[in-house]
């Protein structure tokens, strides 16, 4: 009797053993610890802005620190170019990038909260457009929010209307002195790989004109 009452205890602490290393394993293999998982905001290669725009009046923003609810939040950015923030209070958003910002915010916040985890994203563009007019499916007004060059313009306005002059467009653009300027596109050369360098990145307020 002794015999079997050991042997029926030994498979019954070898089947727990089995049990609690299975547990282990699935909790490594799915992160279940959550204090191994990764903090929003510390991959700084997966940020969400582009390092090109350049934020404007009007703009909204979506401003965003980590556990920090009573901060986070979408605000405009008003006339004078500036937005205004808890703790932070009043800071120049206009004239500069959301990295820009979002590096400056994180400084003034150093002051009230350990190590913050900020970030900012145009939420809303408003201040930062382009045009693309003429022989197009779908012309008028587009915002600037990202890198958009002149064939990335053409596709948003749903692509050439049937006899637009494909070798014939251009771009409408000031000058330093305010003076418009035409940048010749030739649509075919571009699609050949004959003339890449005419596939510019647009500009605020450039006009692409598809005659």
């Amino acid at each position: 009797m002794r015999k079997e009452t050991h042997k029926f205890m030994n498979r019954g602490l070898a089947l727990l053993g089995l049990i609690a290393l299975a547990v282990s394993t699935f909790g490594q293999n799915t992160g279940g610890s959550s204090a191994a998982q990764t903090a929003p905001g510390t991959d700084q290669s997966s940020k969400p802005h582009d390092g090109t725009y350049v934020i404007g009046a009007s703009d909204m923003l979506s401003i965003n620190v980590w556990k920090e609810q009573d901060v986070s939040r979408i605000v405009p950015v008003r006339s004078d170019g500036k937005i205004s923030l808890p703790l932070v209070g009043e800071i120049q958003a206009s004239g500069r990038t959301p990295l820009q910002l979002e590096q400056e915010i994180t400084s003034k916040l150093k002051t009230y909260i350990s190590d913050p985890q900020v970030t900012v994203m145009v939420q809303e563009s408003k201040s930062q457009k382009f045009n693309v007019l003429g022989m197009v499916a779908k012309p008028g007004a587009y915002p600037l929010v990202s890198s958009t060059t002149v064939l990335d313009a053409i596709a948003l306005a749903g692509g050439f209307r049937d006899f637009a002059k494909k070798k014939s467009i251009y771009v409408l653009r000031k000058d330093a002195l305010g003076q418009p300027q035409r940048v010749p596109f030739n649509y075919k050369d571009v699609i050949d790989g004959k003339g890449a360098q005419q596939n510019i990145q647009l500009q605020a307020d450039d006009t692409i004109i598809v005659p």
